[in-house]
């Protein structure tokens, strides 16, 4: 849910690369709040974005494409919290007043993301927050947005569905065999590629595989660069 107060504000986001950041920026900006800029931790041990594996190349792709600064907050796991919140009070410094998460019903993650913001203050929106997984996933789709299945915890999902775009006749599959369609319990990550917010489409690639405990990874490259 979005407060009607904070329509006109700017905001900064807590962008990670995936389906529910993407969805909650876009519905901020339907809103009537104004992007300032996109913020991404970036792990600094493997040069690529946490969580969704993202180069920093990809990462500009994705700038130009949308016309929203993306500012990496480069951290080890050690240093990630005072990090982010060094991410936020630059944020706040450039003129966000709001930063919008795309987190939708894990109450450690509201805790944490509301604290960073209290401690900068800024104010913490969630616009996805405690909405139907399903049907968020959905909106997602009928919005225009395409997104890649790049990461998949194989002991919760088969990993078939690795690099191909997500499709309804996909989420009815992966329900069917008892996955949460939103991947909210760690079964898979994706990839945002092309939406109504883009320009033109994100061009990439995907490098070969790896297996890595229980996960199956596609790694995201620059199309251009290869």
């Amino acid at each position: 849910m979005i407060k009607d107060e904070l329509v006109g504000k700017k905001f900064v986001a807590s962008y990670s690369g995936g389906k529910d950041s993407m969805l909650s920026i876009y519905r901020a900006i339907k809103k009537g709040l104004k992007p300032l800029c996109f913020i991404i931790t970036y792990n600094t041990d493997r040069n690529r974005s946490w969580f969704h594996g993202i180069p920093e190349n990809v990462l500009d792709s994705i700038s130009k494409s949308i016309g929203v600064p993306i500012h990496l907050i480069k951290t080890s796991g050690d240093e990630y919290e005072a990090n982010f919140e060094k991410g936020l009070k630059k944020a706040k410094e450039l003129g966000a007043e709001v930063c919008v998460f795309g987190d939708i019903d894990l109450e450690g993650h509201l805790t944490w993301c509301t604290k960073r913001c209290e401690n900068v203050g800024i104010e913490a929106c969630f616009p996805l927050w405690q909405e139907d997984r399903k049907k968020l996933v959905y909106e997602f789709l009928d919005s225009g947005f395409k997104t890649a299945f790049t990461v998949i915890n194989n002991e919760k999902m088969n990993n078939k569905y690795l690099g191909l775009t997500m499709t309804k006749e996909i989420c009815e599959e992966i329900e069917k065999e008892g996955v949460d369609v939103c991947g909210e319990n760690g079964e898979y990550h994706t990839f945002v590629f092309d939406g109504p917010i883009f320009n033109e489409k994100v061009e990439f690639k995907f490098g070969d595989k790896i297996e890595e405990s229980q996960y199956s990874i596609l790694p995201i490259l620059d199309k251009k660069k290869l």
